[in-house]
């Protein structure tokens, strides 16, 4: 067929797609939480995924079209602000969420719902047919079909878009291999005498990682996009290879080392038991082989890390920190020991602790110093967490106090074995220090909560002047870094605290095998979510049992990325350099955008 120029691909003209794969089993609402920040911004973006399974209804559905009780459903029921009837979205269908300008003819007036959704339609056409699938429209019934004027036409995409402001979200689902039997619950879209379908079941053996590149492709030319910035989460992730760590799912299984050298690393780590000196697993301490876990090594493998620096590499020279104490650092550190507090700045072997300690500011880690997550690059302690300190919010409140601080830091271990994974407890401190030191400015660097909004909100309603999560790292390496999380959870976050009026930071780690095109994708996706600050720095291996360096960033490299950051994309502010870390000089930064 011959392509005409759509009033999108004018809009278009120079700009670029960022398309991204986000990866399976991402909860809609999530994904929709995400969509309506980036709704609200400028930049184009494909987000391409697959849900855990959910049935949603569109703004008209007929809930009668759900045939089945709510319990009996087996999925969640979420009611959205897009167009259509009920859908089911589940593993084997690919989601794709165009979030992008759509102007209106001669780029201006009002969009063309029916033109948008006649040239999504056309991206799943051109990409079937490269599968040998002939698609086919019916009038009337927005999506894809098969056999559409036979007596057996099967719908084998559906469509459901929302377009506001010259902006679209939502998109598309496209049944690549799903179970078709999650389909038999409810009428599909609404149609009762037509049957749904799937490029397996019609013969097509194509994997969703093989449609998605042809989506990409046929997406980006049908809109008219000068370029393509593609950035995925490493694909074909099984659960099943990770421990309960990897999995969100607290401290896992009890290990005895079999070798010496499982044993040197679960000594090194902070691993023995309490009770029985008996080993709790995670990825740093089980089948270890050359210092560094099995499972480690195939993580950085599937995100095609092959090598890293030996640790006994010399570091360049602007990677070295003099050791310097003085009487104000050792009068913190005497503090913290006597109100029995925990200091990320000691934990994390942070190489400005000296620094910031000498200037009288410390970071404060709340909820003991063990952690339910094993982080590649983390030093935090992994064994069985204890209870949570009811009393620790005022003693660290006192201890702000008394130390003078002006702009206190609290951060998290991951407490996945709680029911709100630590949220009133950071809630908490937080108003603990405002009402005993009134002034007092606080940020608060928290882990993903596993996603829950509520456990967010709860944090975001005391008031911190930050909300601080760090995303680490690259979409292609989380991963290998941190593998209980979620790049897409991350942005997620972000974009909550945001719309909850929260100024919002970030922060990466950079030297585990990234690029710099890479790290640039991540800043715009960070922005795009409206975050105001970001914090950019190398990695610094803490053991042998950790993930190596691939490679030393200079300070050129850094201040570049701070430029990109700042003038291109516009972040508030972007601090950027080999030492700097989440929560160095994090008073004064904060100061400098007036919270």
């Amino acid at each position: 067929m011959v392509v005409v120029e759509t009033s999108e691909q004018a809009a278009q003209a120079g700009a670029v797609l960022q398309a991204r794969w986000l990866g399976s089993d991402v909860p809609y609402q999530e994904a929709w939480d995400l969509q309506e920040a980036l709704f609200k911004g400028t930049a184009n973006h494909l987000l391409l995924l697959e849900h855990e399974p959910v049935f949603t209804l569109g703004r008209c559905a007929n809930p009668e079209n759900i045939l089945l009780d709510t319990d009996a459903l087996g999925a969640n029921v979420v009611h959205t602000n897009r167009g259509g009837d009920v859908t089911f979205h589940g593993p084997g269908q690919l989601v794709g969420y165009p979030v992008m300008n759509v102007k209106g003819k001669r780029g201006g007036g009002l969009v063309d719902t029916a033109q948008y959704v006649f040239s999504v339609e056309q991206v799943i056409l051109d990409t079937l047919a490269e599968f040998g699938l002939q698609g086919e429209r019916i009038v009337g019934c927005p999506g894809v079909w098969l056999d559409a004027t036979s007596d057996n036409p099967r719908k084998i995409a559906a469509v459901g878009v929302r377009l506001s402001r010259g902006r679209s979200m939502h998109g598309f689902a496209l049944n690549v291999a799903p179970d078709m039997s999650w389909f038999e619950k409810i009428v599909p879209c609404g149609i009762e005498d037509k049957a749904v379908t799937s490029m397996r079941q019609e013969g097509s053996d194509a994997t969703v990682e093989q449609v998605v590149a042809s989506l990409v492709a046929h997406g980006a030319a049908r809109f008219g996009f000068a370029a393509t910035d593609r950035s995925d989460v490493v694909w074909k992730i099984k659960t099943t290879d990770l421990s309960l760590f990897s999995q969100g799912k607290g401290p896992g299984e009890k290990i005895v080392p079999k070798t010496n050298a499982e044993a040197a690393a679960m000594h090194v780590v902070g691993k023995s038991d309490d009770a029985n000196n008996v080993g709790v697993a995670d990825e740093r301490s089980s089948q270890v082989r050359d210092g560094v876990s099995v499972r480690l090594q195939s993580r950085l493998k599937q995100a095609g890390v092959t090598e890293g620096l030996e640790i006994s590499s010399r570091k360049p020279d602007w990677m070295k920190v003099k050791f310097k104490t003085d009487k104000k650092f050792l009068e913190l550190k005497k503090k913290t020991k006597d109100l029995s507090l925990t200091t990320v700045c000691e934990e994390a072997g942070c190489p400005n602790i000296y620094d910031c300690w000498n200037e009288g500011t410390a970071t404060f880690m709340l909820l003991g110093e063990r952690c339910t997550r094993a982080c590649g690059f983390c030093l935090v302690d992994t064994r069985k967490p204890l209870a949570p300190d009811l009393a620790e919010p005022q003693r660290v409140a006192t201890a702000v106090a008394d130390m003078g601080i002006k702009f206190a830091v609290l951060t998290m271990v991951a407490r996945d074995d709680l029911d709100d994974g630590g949220a009133a407890i950071v809630a908490q401190t937080v108003e603990a220090i405002h009402a005993t030191s009134p002034g007092v400015g606080v940020e608060v660097l928290i882990s993903d909560l596993q996603g829950d909004a509520t456990d967010l909100k709860t944090v975001c309603d005391a008031k911190p002047e930050i909300v601080n999560h760090n995303i680490e790292t690259v979409a292609r390496l989380q991963r290998a870094v941190r593998p209980s999380a979620r790049y897409s959870r991350s942005l997620t976050l972000l974009a909550r605290a945001k719309s909850y009026g929260m100024q919002t930071k970030s922060g990466l780690i950079v030297g585990m095998g990234e690029t710099k095109d890479e790290v640039v994708s991540t800043l715009v996706d960070l922005a795009a979510v409206g975050v105001d600050i970001v914090t950019i720095g190398q990695y610094l291996r803490p053991t042998s049992h950790h993930l190596p360096i691939a490679r030393w960033w200079t300070p050129e490299e850094f201040e570049e990325l701070k430029q990109i950051g700042e003038t291109e994309l516009g972040i508030g502010h972007v601090a950027s350099s080999p030492l700097t870390r989440s929560s160095h000089h994090a008073g004064s930064i904060a100061s400098t955008l007036a919270v």
